[in-house]
């Protein structure tokens, strides 16, 4: 099989060759492309094929919350994971409302981020339990103002809602509160091709687009405070 192509998108060099070392040692992933900025990533992703864009926020020119809604509209078939600190809380839930297919922190083990970027790019999204919990927390008026209109669920998502089972609305309170499928198979007592299936439905009945977009909907629909 083809490995995934992978672009860095850093403004710190050191970082870029960091994460290139570790993802390359992986026969499945390939750095095909590297960029400083947010625009240098666009102009990248025109004449290189991506798959997965590792995406910082703090960037000059264009930061990585911009680039990401870019990415995210000009190419739909390119997911995006962003690296960021723990101090840019506000920033990340807006990365996520942008499109990202997820975050890690940039101290994540050469592990956790290898098998990160292989579950982005299967199409699910990299959601850590306890940095969401706390991130959403602090930063749920962002979820709940009417701006950005971007950020708001669609009607029929809305609508979708009423449509939930008990169980599935169940699972959509957990996945709110950042539990990973392995700790909703525990609290439900049930195996985890089941929470997948259940995660399934979620996602087609409120038309969203993964993971992290179930998490900011849960908050926004008031499941979870």
């Amino acid at each position: 099989m083809n490995p995934v192509r992978l672009m860095l998108v850093d403004d710190q060099e050191l970082v870029r060759t960091g994460f290139a070392m570790v993802l390359d040692s992986c026969d499945d992933l390939a750095v095909v492309a590297q960029a400083g900025d947010g625009e240098a990533a666009l102009a990248e992703l025109d004449r290189t094929e991506v798959d997965v864009v590792l995406m910082d926020v703090r960037m000059p020119r264009l930061d990585g919350i911009a680039a990401t809604r870019r990415v995210v509209a000009e190419h739909p078939g390119v997911r995006v994971l962003v690296l960021t600190t723990f101090d840019l809380d506000e920033s990340v839930t807006e990365a996520i409302a942008a499109g990202a297919s997820g975050f890690l922190l940039k101290d994540v083990s050469p592990q956790d981020l290898i098998e990160a970027v292989r579950t982005v790019h299967r199409g699910d999204s990299v959601v850590d339990p306890v940095s969401t919990r706390r991130l959403l927390r602090a930063t749920r008026p962002l979820l709940t103002a009417p701006e950005p209109a971007a950020a708001e669920p669609s009607g029929d998502a809305v609508a979708a809602l009423a449509d939930l089972t008990p169980r599935e609305r169940e699972v959509l309170v957990l996945v709110g509160n950042g539990r990973s499928n392995a700790e909703i198979r525990a609290d439900l007592v049930v195996s985890e091709a089941t929470v997948k299936t259940h995660i399934g439905h979620l996602l087609a009945k409120t038309q969203s687009r993964d993971r992290v977009q179930l998490v900011a909907l849960a908050f926004r629909a008031g499941l979870v405070s």
